[in-house]
């Protein structure tokens, strides 16, 4: 366990005792809190039973990011399950595709790429020119695909997400919470847990080349097996994660830490909390590097 993880788990801790170790803690005191507007926001759901495990400003405002392409993806899924399209299925790159900001595989206007390499080029890249042509692949245009994606987190339960774009790219209308968040991360094992393991990979091969995926925490820590990271400036470091083991199953959202290593130290620390509410309860276990 990293130093700032064992930080964060010890003052967690202690709030947590003074507070008659309810379930709310309040975020300055296990996450520096950025200036207004701030952008820290988390919860931990126990993905067996629904209940809430811990939770700060689940509830309020944030910017996905690339969490975003977690939808963009539950609705792939959903096109491969009714037969619309295969995993061979050549998706074809427009000019608006191809012209979008990184993280992207640089695609030119006419491209294609087939289903199964943009499902890993989402779930392991974050690639923002394959999001895009999946939307405009699927609804025919991104502005389109975002009102269905927004339709489809109203029907799974998201209250307060509106989608804007396929990727997460930057837009002040495009909109979420921590809360909506893992309703989605948990929306997708339990819809599609035969693609389930795409949100487990730590890279895939393009063109000849190996593309590293962002999921620091992926094959670091035993449990962990995936699911997404995201940043853009005005959201700071945000990443669901799902831990399954020892008979636990948990969903954690973090969003707006300050950097990479921030995030992943905390979600480190509420996994702990998480897993030591119960007589013998599974302890986080780390790999070594």
């Amino acid at each position: 366990m990293s130093s700032i993880a064992a930080r964060c788990f010890a003052t967690l801790a202690l709030v947590a005792l003074a507070a008659g170790c309810t379930t709310t803690t309040p975020p300055e005191a296990v996450l520096s809190v950025p200036a207004p507007p701030q952008k820290y926001a988390a919860i931990v759901v126990d993905a067996k039973t629904g209940k809430q495990l811990f939770e700060a400003n689940s509830t309020a405002p944030r910017y996905p990011a690339s969490l975003t392409k977690m939808m963009t993806l539950y609705l792939l899924f959903e096109a491969l399950d009714s037969g619309r399209v295969t995993k061979e299925t050549p998706i074809p790159v427009s000019a608006h595709a191809a012209s979008q900001a990184p993280t992207k595989l640089h695609f030119r206007p006419g491209e294609t790429i087939d289903v199964e390499t943009a499902i890993r080029a989402l779930a392991v890249k974050s690639a923002n020119d394959v999001a895009v042509a999946v939307g405009e692949y699927l609804a025919g245009s991104e502005e389109a695909f975002a009102a269905a994606m927004t339709a489809k987190a109203r029907q799974i339960g998201m209250r307060n997400t509106v989608f804007r774009n396929a990727s997460g790219l930057p837009d002040d209308g495009q909109h979420t919470t921590a809360r909506d968040m893992a309703v989605l991360g948990l929306a997708l094992r339990q819809r599609f847990p035969q693609y389930y393991y795409y949100f487990s990979a730590t890279d895939f091969t393009f063109r000849g080349k190996l593309v590293r995926g962002h999921n620091d925490l992926l094959g670091r820590v035993n449990g962990v097996d995936g699911i997404k990271t995201g940043y853009i400036r005005a959201s700071g470091f945000n990443i669901v994660t799902s831990y399954d083991a020892g008979g636990k199953r948990l969903v954690v959202v973090v969003m707006g830490a300050d950097s990479a290593r921030e995030r992943n130290a905390h979600v480190e620390a509420l996994l702990e909390r998480a897993l030591a509410q119960g007589a013998g309860a599974p302890r986080l276990v780390f790999n070594q590097p």
